[in-house]
């Protein structure tokens, strides 16, 4: 059998692992962190294209995968409806799908604890060496998967002028069980996506999977991303900064960050969000930070090392796309390669090639869709002529078609909206519907 080096355990890798494991590949996966990672991770937006990579991964495509909802809605300040649209979409959880994919893989091909500090080709083979709890390591295979997200160790070393880019503002993030909220917040936002559009920044959220996976209503989550400016000099610094007085430069744990940190956003929350939202935040019990990163890598192959998922591209999350990304790489890397241990010896590098080729203009296109959405977000650190310039995806209207989407679904959402507004929709299509 080939063999497939696979760093990095979090989503991305287990859909490679997953789908070159059903071709006829032994594979290891190498994860740092030292124990299990299903409670990691909030809520995730899933696509067609995601569902449809799951089941090739050998994730049962009748599986419950979240939470349904049929519609969105934009709420003013005070709470009220701005704007609505139907618009059906399941979302689930991170740990969910970790759950679902690590189950559907020898669960000794996953190793825990494994730092991988280098690579080096050996004739028709690839080594990787690291560290774990054992002291060090080495192993052979044919192909390396680099899996390992956004701060990629093997990217580093591949590429190192590919570096994260900040975008010029964080996302405060977080999961409240659907019993602590009252009856008000759930009835409006619990059957549907839900955003709210304070100047200067962007709230939305949507209901997940409870405790145990439970999408049973009063069992669930609502799972809220809060887009907030922060510029790179002054106040990202002091946001990573814990108590100690550690400046944590890529992203500071939850419980490090400092509590008057949590509090000063609590109070924010309950000025400027719509009620419901407030309720959201002010229920959390432990709200997270995500500084806003894009990346674009200039090449997805290098000999028999393919980058996949976070460490190839990361856009923002406003399209939603990350993790369908990541399992649409997978997918196209396992149709790329050999299909025997004969011609893997010779044809991976060949391979990888197809693999960039098929997979790098689209992860580009991605970064910069996700960066236009999130252009009035970045400008309100910059100046008053870009922040006017950046509204085009800023009304209700556009936030409703455009987020979270995949650019298909958006362009249909935009074509319906577009057909009621003109009284042309014969085919039935409803559109957005916004108070005047």
């Amino acid at each position: 059998m080939p063999r497939a080096l696979i760093v990095g355990g979090s989503l991305g890798g287990l859909f490679a692992a997953n789908l070159l494991y059903r071709a006829g590949w032994k594979v290891s996966v190498f994860e740092r962190a030292g124990e299990g990672l299903s409670g990691r991770g909030a809520g995730i937006v899933t696509h067609p294209e995601l569902v449809s990579a799951l089941a090739r991964a050998g994730v049962d495509p009748h599986a419950a995968l979240g939470v349904e909802v049929g519609g969105r809605v934009v709420l003013d300040v005070h709470g009220a409806t701005l704007c609505e649209v139907p618009c059906r979409q399941i979302l689930t959880s991170w740990g969910r799908l970790h759950r679902l994919l690590m189950d559907a893989m020898p669960a000794s091909s996953y190793h825990y604890g494994i730092t991988i500090t280098g690579i080096e080709e050996r004739g028709r083979s690839i080594v990787i060496r690291g560290t774990g709890s054992r002291g060090a390591i080495e192993e052979e295979g044919d192909l390396v998967v680099a899996a390992d997200g956004i701060r990629s160790t093997l990217r580093e070393q591949l590429f190192p002028r590919a570096q994260p880019r900040y975008a010029g503002y964080v996302a405060w993030r977080g999961l409240v069980d659907e019993g602590l909220l009252s009856n008000d917040t759930r009835s409006l936002l619990f059957e549907r996506f839900g955003f709210c559009l304070p100047e200067g920044e962007q709230m939305l959220g949507y209901p997940v999977a409870g405790a145990g996976d439970s999408i049973k209503p009063g069992e669930r989550r609502y799972n809220f991303v809060w887009y907030r400016p922060a510029d790179a000099r002054d106040a990202l610094p002091d946001l990573l900064t814990d108590a100690s007085g550690r400046l944590h430069e890529a992203n500071i744990p939850p419980q490090a960050i400092r509590p008057e940190v949590v509090a000063a956003m609590r109070r924010d929350a309950e000025k400027v969000l719509a009620p419901q939202f407030a309720e959201i935040v002010r229920r959390t019990t432990q709200p997270f930070l995500q500084p806003i990163h894009d990346l674009m890598s200039p090449r997805l192959a290098f000999g028999r090392v393919a980058l996949m998922g976070d460490a190839a591209f990361v856009a923002r999350p406003h399209v939603g796309m990350g993790v369908t990304k990541a399992a649409e790489d997978a997918v196209a890397l396992a149709d790329a390669l050999p299909a025997t241990r004969t011609d893997v010896a010779a044809g991976v590098p060949a391979a990888l090639l197809a693999y960039d080729a098929a997979r790098r203009t689209l992860g580009a296109a991605i970064v910069e869709r996700a960066r236009h959405l999130g252009a009035y977000m970045q400008a309100q650190v910059q100046f008053a002529e870009e922040r006017a310039m950046a509204t085009r995806y800023r009304t209700p209207r556009a936030v409703m078609v455009q987020t979270a989407l995949s650019v298909r679904a958006a362009q249909e959402l935009e074509a319906a909206d577009l057909a009621h507004r003109e009284g042309a929709n014969i085919d039935g299509s409803a559109g957005v519907k916004c108070a005047t």
